[in-house]
């Protein structure tokens, strides 16, 4: 995968976060076209690189923000 196509894959992540909207990591990594692992490595660098409140709902089966949170490269 190419930095450009890594770069695009946290932005939709990141957006579908925002929404609430990614579903399970499961259907988020058939939704992206990636493996689940990808789809937790991908959150890892949100988190650690980018420092994003991000967090999971069981219950709602999403990803989400904490707080309030703007990705920027």
């Amino acid at each position: 995968m190419t930095f450009k196509e890594q770069v695009d894959t946290l932005r939709r992540i990141d957006n579908l976060t925002r929404r609430k909207a990614t579903g399970s990591p499961d259907e988020l990594s058939r939704r992206l076209n990636i493996s689940r692992a990808s789809v937790y490595r991908y959150i890892g660098t949100l988190k650690h690189e980018f420092g994003a409140p991000i967090d999971y709902n069981k219950s709602r089966r999403s990803f989400y923000y904490l707080s309030e949170f703007d990705l920027i490269f």
